[in-house]
């Protein structure tokens, strides 16, 4: 096994990652919860969109990064710069720098991009799959992958294609989580490439079984807490949601469907989540 074991940080989560309900009286834009002092999950509120995304935000030594910027109709900028703020008093820092990156390039993760553009000490990483390539120095795409620190944190990024051409997994040795952004959540995979999609989940797979992966963290929760029973899509109010971390047996049960599946991708309910083939 790889040795990524020393010096873990652990976490924890909030009791509920409840988003909300439709008018959303007296509530924040985002709910803020810190995993430990230096990883911070933002989950946009229900009422604000019905996708409730949520972004993922990292602190090392030399810089901060951000993943994904939300569906829109936020002050996003506002929410991390708080949080920034936060964690710049906390540790007697004058100033941070923030990388802005994604975990795919859907729209409900990426319309908050604009608000970070052309802001001092921000760099924006294009959301196409050549920006995503360059910036982290993947040399082949898909088969390849890259290391980046943020200042004695390193960060693995993994090409997994199938959901989205520009799809990636990050794995923060620090934490041993592993983000997996709509390609792995406790809900309805969109598919739209099948063969891709396979072959990615067969990396993560491959991935987990040489590193140690505490939760692996999706970017939606659309599962109830009864097993085989989602919410429907456009649904705001979800008072009995699904937990958001995923274990390895979830990704293990993913993998042995898809592999009975073969090329032909079709719609599989499974306890924590559904296989679903899209169209492009």
């Amino acid at each position: 096994m790889a040795k990524h074991v020393n010096h873990v940080q652990p976490g924890a989560f909030p009791a509920s990652w409840y988003a909300g309900n439709p008018d959303g009286t007296n509530q924040a834009q985002f709910q803020v919860h810190a995993y430990n002092d230096n990883f911070y999950i933002l989950r946009q509120a229900a009422f604000t969109n019905y996708e409730k995304p949520f972004l993922y935000l990292l602190f090392g030594a030399n810089r901060a990064i951000l993943f994904d910027t939300g569906a829109g109709g936020v002050e996003v900028a506002a929410a991390v710069t708080g949080v920034i703020d936060s964690w710049l008093k906390r540790n007697t820092r004058a100033s941070i720098p923030l990388v802005v990156a994604h975990t795919h390039a859907d729209s409900d993760h990426v319309a908050g991009d604009a608000q970070f553009a052309n802001r001092t000490g921000v760099t924006l990483v294009g959301k196409d799959t050549a920006s995503v390539q360059a910036f982290f120095g993947i040399a082949e795409w898909p088969a390849g992958s890259a290391t980046y620190d943020l200042g004695n944190r390193v960060l693995d990024i993994l090409p997994i294609p199938g959901h989205e051409a520009s799809s990636i997994a990050v794995y923060d040795r620090q934490t041993q989580v592993m983000l997996t952004g709509d390609t792995f959540y406790p809900g309805r995979l969109y598919v739209r490439d099948g063969v891709a999609f396979s072959n990615s989940i067969q990396r993560l797979v491959d991935f987990s079984a040489q590193h140690p992966v505490a939760h692996f963290l999706g970017t939606h929760i659309e599962q109830s807490a009864t097993p085989f029973k989602d919410y429907e899509v456009g649904t705001i109010d979800q008072p009995d949601e699904y937990v958001l971390q995923l274990t390895r047996a979830h990704l293990v049960e993913l993998n042995d469907a898809l592999s009975v599946m073969g090329r032909n991708v079709v719609r599989t309910l499974l306890p924590r989540l559904t296989v679903w083939p899209v169209t492009r």
